[in-house]
């Protein structure tokens, strides 16, 4: 299973909290993947479709034990594509009361946009509510990927409110348009953590990290290992155009027309090729600095410099 699955599938399995909070949850549940059928005797029914069974049994479940009402679970297997399975959940509710409660209806029985404020009042409800949200229409990405957790909502009021409840934590949320829906993401994995441990899929928030603190050493390794063969490039880049320079000016004026202190760093790193300054520095009496040798060095190619102008101008 995709890491999203697992994620989902252990949320799906959490028990039972306070009333408060299986409202919660059941309501956004319901509000991402349900519709509302009405028959020709005003008879209600909820129709929440999914095509995990995890999810399904716990729409079931809190359906049974917030609303007190028949509930039936219909599986559907699909034709096409990927052929799995999907599940609609029949949930028959009594009167406008029940629509009220799951936030559905206002108090005018006219349809809810938005999230209830009644549904979110305290902290454990809107954490219960962003669990069933993201059960409903949530995916995340496998961690040792780009980091990315969304929801989707078909209904731009939704999604806004939806994008704020999740900023109450300070996970800095934010929504786009994909075709015609409304996806309300997180990009930045710390919030990602701080998410998915406080929507209770604290055994994913584990692996999520695990997979967060080893990528995170690959790829430190790899930047120590570039600095380093960088570092290495360019002084073998150095050394190359140091030696080039010395012997450009052996070939022209001769070594011997360089000051002592020149003169001796030239001939050692003819000597030494591929030894670094501070080995350099090392080797002469009495020793020198890094810094001491690189001095010089430029000297010495400022005046191969000179030497070089020189010809072009004769």
């Amino acid at each position: 299973m995709s890491f999203s699955a697992v994620t989902k599938e252990e949320l799906a399995r959490l028990g039972s909290e306070k009333p408060c909070c299986d409202l919660a949850e059941l309501a956004a549940l319901v509000r991402m993947d349900g519709t509302l059928q009405i028959s020709s005797n005003q008879q209600f029914t909820l129709n929440v479709i999914t095509e995990s069974a995890p999810v399904a049994r716990k729409i079931y479940r809190l359906a049974k034990d917030v609303l007190k009402r028949q509930v039936d679970i219909v599986v559907r297997r699909k034709l096409r594509l990927r052929k799995n399975n999907s599940y609609l959940v029949r949930i028959h509710p009594r009167g406008l009361e029940d629509l009220q409660n799951l936030g559905l209806l206002d108090n005018q029985g006219q349809i809810y946009l938005g999230i209830a404020p009644n549904l979110i009042k305290k902290r454990c409800d809107q954490k219960a509510y962003l669990r069933g949200a993201f059960l409903a229409g949530g995916s995340i990405n496998n961690p040792e990927g780009t980091y990315h957790l969304e929801i989707v909502s078909n209904d731009e009021q939704h999604a806004q409110e939806l994008c704020q409840l999740i900023n109450r934590f300070k996970l800095g949320a934010k929504v786009s348009m994909r075709k015609n829906w409304y996806v309300v993401y997180l990009k930045e994995s710390e919030h990602i953590v701080d998410f998915i441990g406080f929507i209770g899929a604290h055994h994913a928030l584990l692996e999520f990290e695990n997979v967060r603190v080893l990528k995170d050493v690959r790829n430190q390794v790899n930047r120590l290992v570039n600095c380093e063969t960088a570092n290495l490039d360019k002084i073998v880049d150095a050394a190359v155009r140091q030696l080039e320079n010395i012997q450009f000016i052996a070939d022209t004026v001769g070594l011997q027309s360089l000051p002592p202190t020149l003169r001796e760093i030239a001939e050692l790193r003819l000597a030494y090729s591929e030894a670094s300054l501070k080995e350099l520095g090392d080797m002469l009496r009495p020793k020198v600095g890094k810094s001491g040798v690189n001095h010089r060095m430029r000297k010495i190619d400022e005046l191969a410099d000179r030497i070089r102008n020189q010809k072009i101008g004769t």
